[in-house]
């Protein structure tokens, strides 16, 4: 009996443990996205010290990710990465809907809503969609 418990126990989890996994590093990664707009992007003490020192690290990233914003690459490789995603099959297909949905949210929240979200929703369903036989 104990040992019927442990299997079901074992089979539970190592089937939701990719899941959790997954959920966890999505949260991660929003506040990462989050903290990179707040932190970096809106942030006033940026404009004055890139004003100042514009070779500085920070400024040159601040500079590219607002270059990369204004064109939206975040957002149409979001898209495209969850299109190619969706009909690729099995393992890879995953991980590229992985990676579309991580492009996605950066995307949601960096100023590019309009494309990140039908690629959010397309690597969503990717995601969810049953393995074939």
């Amino acid at each position: 009996m104990l040992r019927a418990v442990g299997y079901f126990l074992e089979c539970v989890v190592s089937r939701r443990l990719p899941l959790v996994v997954l959920f966890f590093v999505l949260a991660l990664w929003l506040a990462v996205s989050y903290g990179l707009r707040y932190g970096l992007m809106e942030d006033v003490q940026w404009v004055g010290i890139c004003a100042d020192e514009a070779s500085k690290w920070q400024c040159q990233l601040r500079s590219n990710l607002g270059l990369w914003i204004h064109f939206g690459v975040f957002g149409w490789g979001a898209l495209i990465t969850s299109l190619i995603a969706f009909f690729i099959p099995r393992q890879v297909g995953r991980a590229l809907a992985v990676l579309g949905l991580l492009l996605g949210i950066l995307a949601l929240v960096l100023y590019t809503a309009s494309l990140a979200v039908f690629a959010v929703v397309i690597a969503g369903l990717r995601l969810v969609r049953a393995q074939q036989a």
